[in-house]
């Protein structure tokens, strides 16, 4: 006879005692616990060919050191053996209870819940729906009623079934900052090879709880050493976005917005009672008719600044970059040296730059209606939506964080347990607009399109981008990563006031890190764009043209000779071979060889973009007296229909280099990027050419 030994754990008055009494021919043992005395009650009975051994643990309302029930609770549960966990709840009040029991599932134990007191529940008209309950938490539930044997053969086969079944992975999930530091832990143990009986989540989370056992027991670990410092490092970053250095009500915090999140999925309460302050808030900004809307007002007030306000400081830093790189050559003189530094570092580097403010308003916002908490709830108010398109509500996060930076919005997508929702998210984030596309959208629309309506154009290439994303979602499912939705759980933090300090260390961080990269990476691929932009020269005909220049008769028959040879200069260079190579290919686009470069170049940072075509259009123009913007040179060289072809492209096509690698790390290997590549590009191609014809017609 194979024997079960469960561990019978709840919160104080949720009906324990009852439902083990409720169980018939039960043998009962009374003593105490190893040291104090707290009662100790182990049951004993036989249930067909099983003999149930249940110890009720004290009654505690979380698994800490402050009663001697809930330390004797929390030891039993940490260091003795056991089969199964069973977790008691009182459906009459699901939320509080699930305080406890999202504790117990950050031990990763088998665990069965008992709904108890259920038929009280009904009779108040609050109706759980037990199924989606499970599949959210990842664990049985079963309805009962101790009073009135309600569901009681139902959880003793249920208990059965756990105990014979693998047991799957928790699926208790914290806010993203915290789930981060998780992984940053899991992953320095993982890379140490360090040996345990725990699960290395298990430590982490412990380890962030600040649990006395687990911190004496690591302090005589030789990995101690390299291990602080990354904690010190973690706190830091979970005071900052909490604004507490309390890490008890910081995980408070989490296990309110956790339960609040699955009650709000799974449970229905027919009593009218009055709201409170967040729920009456809630139920204009997640109101299924009137949640949308506004959301969508919020972004599109969010592009009007980034475009209106972001524009104000252009023309100072354009100034500023134009001047210094006429001083540059007026310093340095007429030589290659100064084409390089002015030309190429300069050029290149500035016209990224340029769009700064443009980035920082972007973030800014961003962070501002996540640090309030609203963001937490546009996820909730969209799963349904999300789900036509067959995407995972939580997929919000990542896809939202996409319209920032591609690397984290990869990285957030870990958030997603099941491997075909986390792939199929994977897939789509790059349909949303990174902030480093925002340079060649304020470009172009800047050129082609009034000021009052760059803002409503800005905003309608990003939600074209997010509908396209959707749309090409629904395909994917529907084709290659089919499988059933799992319901969705998102945690309902509370409503706070906007916090600048995290704010500021957000866009701060961000704007470091784009200034960062046009100082290093943009630099580099600038001066590399120089260089095959100016190399190979052609003596023999440049020679030809300085012959003829001896016999021009006025200056602009000498303007004229010098940019027919910076014109043959370009076209036959490194970088205008490699255009010409591939105009073929984007010539039904609309797309010239320069703009072809520009795509490819993009390949490595779509800020590259825009500088490449600083340092293509730049050569050749006739620059007199008056230096012609970047936006200008745009205008006049390249026809409207072609702009809209590019920004299509540009919207769809694959993303930098570096989030690139990030995307096949998460994915799971080099041939999904593979994928990613001709799915991308044949989508960006296909659409570009549909919007060419369509804008050609117009213009």
């Amino acid at each position: 006879m194979n024997k079960i030994k469960i561990a019978l754990v709840g919160q104080p008055n949720v009906g324990k005692s009852m439902l083990i009494n409720s169980i018939s021919n039960a043998r009962l043992k009374v003593g105490n616990f190893s040291g104090v005395t707290v009662t100790k009650e182990i049951v004993f009975f036989e249930y067909k060919n099983y003999e149930f051994e249940i110890i009720d643990l004290p009654g505690a309302y979380s698994l800490n050191d402050f009663t001697i029930e809930e330390k004797v609770t929390k030891e039993f549960l940490e260091n003795e053996n056991y089969d199964i966990i069973l977790n008691v709840l009182d459906s009459t009040n699901l939320q509080r209870n699930l305080f406890l029991t999202t504790e117990l599932l950050a031990l990763d134990k088998k665990m069965v819940l008992a709904l108890n007191m259920i038929d009280e529940a009904l009779n108040e008209g609050i109706k759980i729906d037990e199924k989606q309950l499970s599949t959210i938490l990842g664990k049985p539930c079963v309805k009962t009623s101790a009073a009135k044997n309600i569901g009681i053969n139902n959880l003793l086969e249920t208990l059965i079934n756990k105990f014979e079944s693998e047991k799957f992975p928790t699926k208790l999930i914290f806010s993203d900052v915290i789930e981060e530091e998780i992984r940053n832990i899991c992953e320095f143990l993982k890379e140490s090879n360090y040996k345990t009986n725990n699960t290395y989540r298990e430590l982490a989370i412990k380890l962030l709880k600040e649990d006395t056992n687990t911190y004496q027991f690591f302090q005589k670990e030789p990995i101690w050493i390299n291990l602080q410092p990354l904690l010190n490092h973690s706190f830091e970053h979970i005071f900052l976005h909490f604004e507490t250095k309390d890490i008890e009500e910081i995980f408070n915090d989490e296990k309110f917005s956790f339960a609040a999140g699955v009650v709000t999925e799974t449970v229905k309460n027919n009593n009218k009672k009055n709201k409170t302050l967040s729920e009456k808030i809630d139920s204009l900004l997640i109101n299924k008719f009137l949640g949308l809307p506004i959301f969508l007002f919020l972004m599109w007030g969010l592009f009007q600044l980034t475009f209106t306000v972001g524009n104000i400081p252009m023309d100072v830093i354009d100034s500023f970059f134009a001047k210094l790189i006429d001083q540059t050559k007026f310093y340095l003189g007429d030589n290659e040296l100064s084409s390089v530094i002015a030309d190429g570092a300069i050029a290149g580097v500035g016209s990224v730059i340029l769009f700064l403010p443009n980035i920082m308003i972007l973030f800014f916002g961003i962070a501002l209606l996540e640090t309030t908490g609203y963001m937490s709830r546009v996820a909730f108010l969209l799963d349904g939506f999300f789900h036509k398109f067959g995407l995972h509500g939580k997929s919000f996060i990542p896809l939202v964080t996409g319209f920032g930076c591609s690397v984290p919005a990869y990285m957030a997508a870990r958030t997603l347990k099941n491997d075909k929702d986390r792939l199929l998210t994977l897939f789509i984030i790059g349909f949303m607009s990174c902030g480093a596309r925002l340079p060649i959208y304020v470009l172009f629309v800047g050129a082609f399109f009034s000021k009052e309506n760059a803002g409503n154009i800005l905003f309608l290439i990003y939600i074209s981008g997010a509908i396209l994303g959707l749309i090409a979602a629904k395909v994917l499912k529907l084709v290659i990563f089919k499988n059933e939705d799992e319901p969705f759980v998102m945690e309902m933090p509370k409503y706070r006031m906007p916090s600048f300090k995290l704010i500021w260390h957000t866009v701060s961080n961000q704007a470091l890190m784009y200034l960062k990269k046009a100082g290093t990476f943009i630099l580099a691929a600038s001066i590399l764009i120089w260089f095959a932009s100016n190399y190979p020269k052609d003596k023999e005909f440049e020679n030809k043209i300085n012959s003829m220049m001896k016999f021009a008769q006025n200056d602009i028959q000498i303007q004229a000779l010098q940019n027919e040879l910076a014109l043959y200069n370009l076209e036959n260079s490194y970088l205008g071979k490699l255009g010409k190579a591939s105009e073929p290919f984007f010539e039904p686009l609309g797309f010239d060889w320069k703009m072809s470069v520009a795509l490819e170049t993009g390949l490595a940072a779509k800020e590259i973009v825009v500088s490449t075509l600083g340092i293509l259009y730049g050569l050749g123009d006739e620059v007199l007296e008056d230096s012609k913007s970047l936006s200008s040179k745009i205008k006049e060289n390249i026809p409207p229909a072609s702009a809209i072809s590019f920004i299509v492209f540009v919207m769809i096509y694959l993303p930098c280099l570096a989030a690139s690698m990030v995307f096949a790390k998460e994915a799971g290997g080099w041939r999904y990027l593979a994928y990613l590549f001709v799915f991308t590009t044949s989508t960006a191609w296909i659409l570009s050419f549909i919007a060419y014809k369509i804008a050609s017609l117009i213009y």
